[in-house]
């Protein structure tokens, strides 16, 4: 197995304008949008940025490097991100920073449980506060010298990503009937992605889906009407 890297290369110190700088993030997400998210305010930061889409990938880049960071989605096509963060955990050596992160209004709480240092919830859009998340748990070592530079810059991710989250899910959908994992992944997957795209309909959807599977309640009318939005959305790009 090849040498894992070191958490904090040397000969690159952070700067003002880029306090992430010498800083690897591992991001752990299987939507395109919110990883397109994250990377641009991981370049705006100074920090380089990897990206798992699933656990299996996960475990494939960790094996082979240390990042400084990993930033875990708590809902993944092949299992819990609350499982990987316990494995980060109690791994030896640790994992500088780790962070969890949903658009789950229980998700904090969860992440932290399962031994997350922090958490990020969706939709995370303005730089300084993305900095500030990291830099809260990196020993004072790896801050940039003297005053840091606050950028209320607000990122916006390429609309293209969320084409390809939604037609992601349009085709889970298909075969999703029945299937109470995939129904949940679905619920927790539009979540995330409806509120970085600032869609209410969809949140509310996605909401409604998640609340009447957790009761035990019928929940075929929300899978219609989630189709429904999908579909449309996915009508408008094509539109335009």
């Amino acid at each position: 197995m090849p040498e894992i890297q070191d958490s904090f290369p040397l000969g690159q110190t952070p700067t003002a304008d880029r306090p992430l700088l010498g800083l690897t993030v591992l991001m752990v997400e299987d939507s395109r949008y919110a990883s397109e998210a994250m990377r641009l305010l991981c370049l705006r930061s100074g920090a380089r940025i990897r990206r798992a889409d699933n656990l299996a990938s996960a475990h494939r880049h960790l094996a082979v490097y240390r990042p400084s960071v990993v930033i875990v989605d708590l809902g993944l096509p092949d299992g819990s991100g609350e499982d990987l963060i316990r494995e980060l955990d109690n791994a030896t050596p640790r994992v500088g920073v780790i962070l969890g992160t949903s658009g789950n209004d229980d998700g904090a709480e969860r992440a932290v449980k399962a031994g997350a240092d922090g958490f990020i919830s969706k939709p995370i859009e303005n730089l300084a506060t993305f900095q500030g998340k990291i830099l809260d748990h990196l020993p004072a070592s790896a801050h940039p010298k003297g005053l840091r530079r606050i950028s209320n810059e607000t990122i916006a991710p390429d609309q293209l990503a969320l084409h390809d989250d939604l037609a992601h899910i349009a085709e889970v959908l298909t075969t999703a009937s029945g299937d109470h994992a995939s129904i949940d992944y679905v619920a927790q997957f539009l979540s995330g992605i409806a509120r970085i795209a600032h869609d209410n309909k969809m949140e509310d959807a996605a909401a409604d889906l998640a609340r009447h599977r957790a009761s035990g309640q019928p929940y075929s009318q929300d899978i219609d009407r989630i189709t429904g939005l999908v579909q449309n959305r996915l009508q408008q790009r094509k539109v335009v």
